[in-house]
């Protein structure tokens, strides 16, 4: 029975790099995956996955326009893998619910459940309400050896805590911390 599952992590716990490897698994074994990636994500192309590592995979990309089952239905695949599901809307998310529910179809979702501001995506909310299986990819605090569950974002240096929710960026703004590194340098409000 397929299942829609949300895995989920901070920055740099390697969620593109799984992605590229499930995908490359099933297409060992002859098996059709279907990659899907927002359209806001144009870090490394318009239409790419890309892993830190230099992996990459073309896409297709998600935005208002695109009907994710009409485009399941047309590609006939073995499973659904999608990329940075915070920047997914809730309709997006509910349909891939039926993708899974009438396609019968997995669809495994990868994406950050929270921003630098720690509050919830629109697409990381709703993958938490509606999946199946909800499941954390783990990665290390950049200023300590804790686990990783918080985002810090930095402006020319310096911490911050307020501003626009989605900010496109990488190393360069954003650095996964634990919640006790993440209040010794953001003010918890």
């Amino acid at each position: 029975m397929a299942q829609l599952y949300f895995r989920y992590s901070t920055m740099n716990a390697g969620k593109s790099t799984e992605i590229l490897k499930i995908a490359h698994n099933y297409n060992e074994q002859n098996k059709r995956v279907l990659l899907l990636t927002p359209a806001i994500d144009t870090r490394y192309g318009i239409g790419k996955i890309t892993s830190r590592m230099g992996f990459q995979q073309d896409a297709i990309i998600i935005s208002d326009k695109v009907n994710l089952i009409e485009i399941t239905e047309k590609e006939k695949p073995d499973c659904v893998l999608v990329d940075e599901g915070q920047f997914l809307s809730r309709e997006n998310v509910v349909e891939l619910t039926e993708v899974v529910d009438k396609l019968n179809i997995p669809v495994i979702v990868y994406g950050l459940k929270n921003d630098y501001r720690n509050q919830l995506f629109e697409g990381s909310e709703a993958l938490l309400l509606f999946s199946d299986k909800i499941e954390e990819v783990k990665t290390v605090c950049w200023y300590c050896t804790k686990k990783a569950t918080m985002l810090i974002k930095y402006k020319d240096g310096v911490p911050v805590s307020k501003g626009e929710q989605i900010e496109i960026g990488g190393n360069d703004k954003y650095v996964s911390v634990c919640r006790k590194c993440y209040s010794s340098k953001v003010e918890l409000v």
